[in-house]
């Protein structure tokens, strides 16, 4: 038996006393016992945060390295999904998904994905069908279906999609929505065929309509998408029906804070502190049906200690009945098995990332990039031609080339514009490119970008940044997306590789990569760049580069 004292905080009885929580030895809360004398004094015990919506990959973290920097900040568990590696490696990389956070105590509870590949209009490394992920549901390991992407493919009855929802739903087991900008009634539609789920809101009136629906909000604060103040004013009128989650971190943000950071914010700007953690410790719990305790008599020990209900500074998390975090270090262990990779590419040349002429004083469409978001702008801009009458890239006119490099086969890159990304100088790459993972690359010359683009085919999969004959790379050397290194280290080399880009390469962006990795994300209105080309968010159709008069 171990005996933790300190200040109880209830959030069923929304009050706060003094208690002595007793833990069993096997690692379950045995009694709470009320002691007066500890209602003025010790630290605050309460319910450990949960992010309802986490892609591990994206912190370029493997499960047991995410998790050290995860539960130094409060967090016990995670909902998450695993389709960025599933759209790489298929039913391999979720398998190694799984038997890497079994290495790990932070409960990380992984969905079936839903969208491997995202669209038709883009080559992925797999393809995991309505009969692949229905095996999926059937696995008590596997606790929901994952976000589903295709939501025009729901509001047409596309067959697969449909089928996708059905076997969720006779398995018990809810759907995670992702539709951005959809509103009324196409917002209800998308609710009725059974999706209970959303955290694409950018707006109130949006998060409203889907409210009205009948669906749960999750309010996401990532290191691209930052929606909290978007979304604030719902917390004191829908604590209920209420998430939080970080979506994407990288791992600089991740190892700068996680749930904590937004409940810190929640609570400073004057919300009430039960509705507050019921959504960030609570909710996604009772929605997902997750074996993580609440701190009632009889739940697995899982819980934090932390200093005032103000600053939320975590002094211990517990997780099973043991301590696996105290004053920022945690106490778990290392885990690396061999990386496992899909990277089937040969080596690129200048001239395989020139442009297409077009007509004579014609114009261009050009993705349009906002910085902090991942939604973009389309515009139809009138290019600077070379001597062949073919664009290319203007940085006077903050107007870069984009390519996207199929890394499953050779093939030609696709082409097109982008303006928002405010690089002056060289170029930068990623294998990061959601959700196919191909090579998205942006730049001021065609030697540039080709140079960070065989960069990271050399390493098979990574990050790269450079000028002239300087290079900057992250090797990502799991599914080309994550790397074996610790979270410190990978936070430490991803900062300076960023921060070369913003002062070397004087690029404007908070989170440049970040950004970069979206751009080939066709789910997200409006234009975007796949290894096939432009593609309407919107319309979900292709679009040529050229602007038809």
């Amino acid at each position: 038996m171990q005996e933790i004292k300190g200040r109880y905080v209830d959030i069923d009885a929304r009050e706060i006393y003094g208690a002595v929580v007793t833990i069993n030895d096997a690692g379950r809360i045995e009694r709470i016992e009320r002691d007066p004398e500890r209602d003025r004094r010790g630290w605050f015990i309460m319910p450990g945060f949960v992010d309802a919506h986490v892609h591990v990959e994206s912190s370029m973290l493997l499960p047991v390295e995410f998790a050290k920097l995860a539960v130094v900040h409060g967090t016990v568990a995670t909902v998450s999904d695993p389709h960025e590696i599933a759209n790489v490696m298929g039913m391999e990389g979720v398998e190694y998904m799984i038997d890497n956070a079994r290495h790990t105590p932070l409960s990380i509870n992984f969905g079936a994905p839903s969208c491997v590949p995202a669209t038709a209009a883009e080559t992925a490394g797999a393809v995991l069908d309505s009969h692949r992920v229905t095996d999926l549901l059937a696995r008590p390991d596997i606790r929901y279906l994952s976000e589903v992407m295709n939501y025009p493919g729901v509001l047409h009855g596309d067959s697969e999609v449909l089928a996708k929802i059905a076997a969720a739903r006779a398995a018990g087991k809810p759907v995670d929505g992702h539709a951005p900008g959809l509103r009324g009634a196409a917002a209800t539609a998308y609710a009725a065929a059974g999706i209970s789920t959303d955290h694409e809101c950018t707006t109130a009136a949006e998060a409203r309509d889907k409210l009205a629906a009948g669906m749960k909000i999750l309010i996401r604060e990532g290191s691209a998408a930052r929606n909290y103040a978007a979304l604030e004013e719902l917390i004191d009128e829908f604590p209920d029906r209420l998430m939080f989650c970080t979506d994407d971190s990288h791992p600089d943000d991740l190892l700068a804070g996680h749930i904590n950071r937004l409940v810190i914010r929640a609570v400073r700007g004057g919300h009430d502190v039960f509705d507050v953690l019921r959504i960030a410790c609570r909710n996604a719990v009772d929605h997902y049906g997750l074996d993580v305790g609440q701190l009632r008599v009889g739940d697995r020990a899982d819980f934090i200690q932390v200093d005032d209900l103000r600053h939320f500074g975590i002094m211990a998390t517990w997780i099973g009945g043991k301590k696996v975090a105290e004053a920022g270090a945690h106490f778990l262990s290392d885990y690396r098995p061999e990386p496992i990779n899909n990277f089937n590419c040969g080596l690129k040349k200048p001239e395989d990332f020139r442009a297409a002429a077009g007509p004579a004083g014609g114009k261009i469409r050009v993705i349009e990039v906002t910085d902090g978001e991942i939604t973009t702008g389309a515009r139809e801009l009138t290019p600077v031609l070379d001597g062949d009458g073919r664009p290319v890239s203007a940085p006077e006119r903050d107007l870069l080339k984009i390519a996207v490099v199929n890394r499953y086969a050779d093939a030609p890159p696709a082409v097109g514009f982008v303006t928002g990304m405010k690089l002056q100088r060289g170029a930068i790459a990623s294998s990061v490119a959601h959700d196919s993972h191909n090579i998205v690359v942006v730049g001021v010359d065609d030697d540039a970008i080709c140079r960070m683009v065989n960069a990271i085919i050399t390493e098979r999969g990574g990050i790269a940044a450079g000028r002239d004959e300087y290079l900057e790379v992250l090797p990502l050397p799991v599914a080309g997306i994550m790397s074996l290194d610790t979270g410190p280290r990978v936070a430490a080399r991803y900062g300076e590789i960023s921060g070369f880009v913003r002062r070397k390469l004087r690029c404007g962006l908070q989170a440049p990569f970040m950004t970069l990795s979206f751009l080939a994300l066709l789910v997200i209105p409006k234009l975007k760049l796949s290894d096939l080309g432009l593609f309407d968010g919107e319309a979900f159709e292709a679009v040529d580069l050229w602007v038809k008069e």
